[in-house]
C-alpha cells in the first residue's frame, strides 16, 4: 500500500485557524460506511445518529501547556522545548530546538530561573531526555510558563487556552488535543445521556508520534511511536454491556479508537488495562470493537487518514474528502467533523 494513495489536494484557506465561538456549530458530514452516501449536517445533530443503549467513548486526557521557551545558561539565543513524555518524576523526553546547541550537559533556564533543566541524553529521533529543577509544584510552574502546543499548521495565537481542551478533560499528559472531542459541550453531553446513550471514558495521552509525517512510500514500513493509555474497570463494564445488549460502541476520535482496539480481545470485549500502544491501523485492519467513529478531517498522507480509511473504506473516505473540499469544510484541529456509521 502506497503513501500517495492517501494524498488529496487541500487549499490552504480551508485549514481552520481559530475555534468557532460555539463548539457545537461546526459542520458535520455523515458518511454511510456501507454505501458511501453523504449527508451535510451541523455538529449538534450528532445526537440523531446515536441510539438508546449505544455507548459513546470519549478520551478524557488533558493537554498540558507543553511548549516552553528559554535560553541556554550563559547564552542569549532562544531555546524551545516541547514536552513529549514523562519518563520518571522530573525527567521528560522532549523535542528541542535548536537541537544542535543542546548537547548533553547543557543547562537551560526558563522564566528568569523559576525553572531550570539539564540535558541528560540524546535518544531516538534526536529527542532529548531532560531533567527539570525547581521549587514548588511542577504543574503549577508549567501552567505559568508553558504555552499550549498547537500544531504547526495553526499560525494564529490562541487567546483562550481552554479552547484547545475538551470540556471533559481530566488526566494531564497530552502534547496534543483529541480534537474530535472539541465539538462537545456539557449541555450536548447531557442531552445525549438523557436520550439513554451511555458515555464511557478512556484515557490516551496523545503524543506527537500520531502526527509525525509518514516518510516511507510503502506505509507498512512506517513505525508508530507509543502512547500511554488507561481503561478503568467501570468504563470497560459500560462498553461490554453495550456489546452484550447488541448495541453499538461509537468512538469519539481516532485516539479513543486506537485505545479501544489496543485493549480489545479477539471476541470483541474490552479489558480494564493500562500500558503503551503503538497500534497502526490502515486498510485491511479488522476492527474488533468499534461500530462508529466521530472524527475531524485529517492531513493528507497521515496515519489518521489511513485509520479512517480502514474503518469506512478508502474509496468512501477519499470521495468524502473531495466533497468536503468542494463544500469548503474547515479542516484539521479546529475544523469540522465527520461521523462514520
Amino acid at each position: 500500500m502506497k503513501l500517495h494513495d492517501f494524498y488529496y489536494d487541500l487549499p490552504q484557506e480551508l485549514i481552520a485557524q481559530d475555534p468557532l465561538l460555539d463548539r457545537t456549530s461546526s459542520r458535520l458530514m455523515h458518511v454511510d460506511r456501507a454505501t458511501g452516501d453523504i449527508e451535510h449536517k451541523v455538529f449538534y445533530d450528532i445526537i440523531d445518529y446515536l441510539n438508546e443503549g449505544d455507548c459513546l467513548v470519549i478520551n478524557n486526557t488533558k493537554v498540558i501547556p507543553a511548549r516552553l521557551f528559554g535560553t541556554r545558561e550563559g547564552h542569549e539565543g532562544k531555546v524551545e522545548i516541547l514536552l513529549l513524555k514523562r519518563k520518571e518524576n522530573d525527567i521528560w523526553e522532549t523535542l528541542v530546538k535548536p537541537g544542535k546547541k543542546c548537547k548533553v550537559g547543557t543547562m537551560l533556564i526558563f522564566g528568569d530561573g523559576l525553572l531550570k533543566a539539564e540535558v541528560l541524553e540524546v535518544v531516538e529521533d534526536g529527542n532529548r531526555l531532560i531533567k527539570f529543577y525547581y521549587d514548588g509544584i511542577f504543574e503549577e510552574i508549567l501552567d505559568e510558563l508553558g504555552q499550549m502546543p498547537l500544531p504547526p499548521y495553526i499560525t494564529h495565537e490562541l487567546k483562550d487556552k481552554t479552547r484547545y481542551q475538551t470540556v471533559y478533560a481530566k488526566h494531564d499528559g497530552s502534547a496534543a488535543a483529541p480534537t474530535a472531542g472539541l465539538h462537545f459541550t456539557k449541555e450536548l453531553l447531557e442531552k445525549i445521556e438523557k436520550k439513554g446513550i451511555v458515555i464511557a471514558n478512556v484515557t490516551l495521552h496523545v503524543g506527537l508520534g500520531t502526527f509525525r509525517p509518514v516518510k516511507v512510500e510503502n506505509i507498512l514500513e512506517h513505525h508508530m511511536h507509543s502512547e500511554f493509555f488507561m481503561i478503568e474497570e467501570s468504563e470497560a463494564a459500560k462498553i461490554n454491556k453495550a456489546k452484550e445488549n447488541g448495541k453499538r460502541v461509537i468512538s469519539v476520535g481516532t485516539t479513543s479508537c486506537r485505545t479501544l482496539e489496543s485493549a480489545a480481545t479477539e471476541d470483541g470485549r474490552i479489558k480494564a488495562s493500562s500500558g503503551w500502544t503503538d497500534i497502526f491501523i490502515y486498510p485491511g485492519y479488522k476492527f474488533k470493537l468499534i461500530d462508529g467513529l466521530i472524527t475531524n478531517f485529517h492531513l493528507p498522507e497521515s496515519t489518521l487518514l489511513m485509520l479512517v480509511s480502514a474503518f469506512a473504506g478508502k474509496e468512501n473516505i477519499m470521495a468524502a474528502y473531495e466533497e468536503a473540499v468542494k463544500e469548503k469544510y474547515r479542516f484539521f484541529s479546529f475544523g469540522d467533523a465527520m461521523v462514520l456509521i
